[in-house]
Formats: C-alpha cells, sequence, structure tokens
C-alpha cells in the first residue's frame, strides 16, 4: 500500500504542466485529452532545448523526441503516437513537424498559440533543415513513420488562435495568467491581499507582453523570452509564497516594483526550499 502525503512532502515531485485553457478554451475541444498530454510533455522537453542551445536560424527553440521516445513516455504504440501527432499538427496547430533527412529525426517546433509574432515569422517561414544548428548526434535516431509525415506548407500566419492586436494579446495573457494562477481561489483565501495579489498579476502581465529585449531581475539582464517563460509558470502557490515574502521582508527597499518582480521570477526556483527550511525549523524546535 503506499503511503499519505504528509506537510510539504507533495512539492517533491516534477509535474508536467498542461495549459488550462486547452481544456477550457472552445477551439481545442476538437482534439482528444491524451493529445492534450503528449502536447504538456513535449512544452517539458523545450527546456532542455533551451539549455541545449537547439535553435534555429530564426531564433526557434525546437526539440528533437522519436517516435520510440514518445511510446515510451506515454505507454502506447506506434500507431497511437502518430494519431496524437496528428491531431495537434493537422487539428490545431499546436506542434509543426520539420524533415531532416533520412537517416535523421524530424524537428519539433511547439508552437505558442498566444504569443503574437506575425512579423518574426514571416521573415522566417521559408526556413530549412539546412538553416537549422546540428543536434546531438545521440539524438539522431530514425524511425520511418515519423519522418514520413510532414506539413511543409503549415506556418503560424495560418493559425486562427494567434491574436491579431496588442490589445487582443494582452487580453489573451491576462486570461492564461488568471487561470495559472487560479484566481478567484487567491481571493478567496486571501481576502485581505486582494490588491497586492491584483498588482502582482498585473506586473507580471506587463513584463510577459512588454517589447524589451531585456529585462532586468535582481540587477541582471535576462534575455525576454527567458523572463516570460519563468513567469508563465507562476502558480497560486508561487502567489502565495511572494505574498509570505513580502509579509516577512524588513529590508528597506527602494523599487518595490523591481523587488517584486524578482520574487515572483525566484518563486518556482526557491519555493521548495523555503518551507523545507520553514518545515525543519518546526520539527528542530517542536
Amino acid at each position: 500500500m503506499y503511503e499519505y502525503f504528509y506537510g510539504e512532502q507533495s512539492n517533491q515531485f516534477s509535474f508536467y504542466r498542461i495549459p488550462k485553457i486547452l481544456f477550457t478554451d472552445e477551439n481545442f475541444k476538437n482534439i482528444s485529452s491524451e493529445a492534450k498530454i503528449l502536447y504538456g510533455i513535449l512544452l517539458d522537453r523545450m527546456s532542455l532545448s533551451q539549455k541545449n542551445g537547439w535553435t534555429d536560424d530564426c531564433g526557434r527553440v525546437y526539440i528533437v523526441f522519436t517516435v520510440e521516445e514518445i511510446m515510451s513516455s506515454l505507454g502506447c504504440q506506434n500507431q497511437k503516437v502518430n494519431k496524437l501527432m496528428y491531431e495537434l499538427e493537422k487539428k490545431c496547430g499546436l506542434i509543426e513537424r520539420k524533415r531532416q533527412g533520412l537517416g535523421k529525426p524530424n524537428l519539433i517546433y511547439v508552437k505558442n498559440f498566444i504569443d503574437n509574432s506575425k512579423s518574426h515569422i514571416k521573415k522566417c517561414e521559408n526556413h530549412t533543415s539546412g538553416n537549422v544548428k546540428n543536434t546531438n548526434q545521440e539524438m539522431l535516431k530514425s524511425h520511418a513513420n515519423n519522418t514520413d509525415i510532414n506539413n511543409t506548407d503549415f506556418n503560424d500566419t495560418d493559425n486562427p488562435f494567434l491574436p491579431e492586436t496588442d490589445e487582443d494579446e494582452r487580453a489573451k495573457y491576462k486570461e492564461l495568467i488568471k487561470e495559472n494562477v487560479e484566481y478567484e481561489f487567491l481571493i478567496r483565501n486571501y481576502p485581505y491581499d486582494t490588491d497586492t495579489i491584483n498588482e502582482m498579476l498585473e506586473l507580471i502581465l506587463d513584463t510577459v507582453c512588454s517589447k524589451r529585449q531585456y529585462i532586468r531581475i535582481a540587477g541582471d539582464d535576462k534575455p525576454h523570452s527567458v523572463v516570460k517563460s519563468q513567469l508563465l509558470k507562476i502558480t497560486s502557490e508561487h502567489i502565495s509564497y511572494c505574498i509570505d515574502c513580502l509579509k516577512e521582508s524588513t529590508s528597506d527597499v527602494k523599487n518595490i516594483r523591481q523587488y517584486i518582480l524578482a520574487t515572483l521570477y525566484n518563486a518556482p526556483l526557491t519555493i521548495s526550499n523555503y518551507y523545507g527550511m520553514k518545515v525543519r525549523h518546526d520539527m528542530a524546535t517542536g
């Protein structure tokens, strides 16, 4: 029999994150729950690609994930994998596959269905495998059915889910951020911190929608894409953690906006250690 969870033990695991909008938006009702789970797994692989520097000449991140690896991750057969990949690519445009050539796996571009980057995409839409940096040789394991399925004509300008104006983009991100942090839950549980919560969410929204190339975090200029990715990982737990940090802080903060932004950015990285230290302190002091 499995044991119960105690205290903060539930935070010891890693989780796949699947955007809630895939289950709530009518535009994604035509794809199966298994396809949405696969999209979450593909999103998780994006962080590995970023660390490995797997980008094409246009700066777009791609992943290398063979059919065999997907079969192993989902515990299913080849035919099922091809069906799910077809759903994500053809039915809703959440991914795009590019053929590299015989003996090499497809490159998979995981699409950001909210980000409005039409001008950049138009500039880069004619990219070929020759424009893509070489991947790790250990990953170059091919699968016949994987390299046979390709959509060279599909590009982001055909994606109906992309917003058309900056206002639409901001509205979409605001909705996504509220879903990520379970906004109604936060307001109910922190009725006296409503203003602080709203200020945090507006700060996240402003930063995510910023047109700056770099964002300053704790005195360090970081690429906007990195900051944006980190802030879109923020959940209700992270907001609660940041509220606790603000209440416990005794520092003379001169730029509160920068201080809160740094706290939010670092929340996914520091929350486990923070609560772990609290638990150990409570246990030591009885």
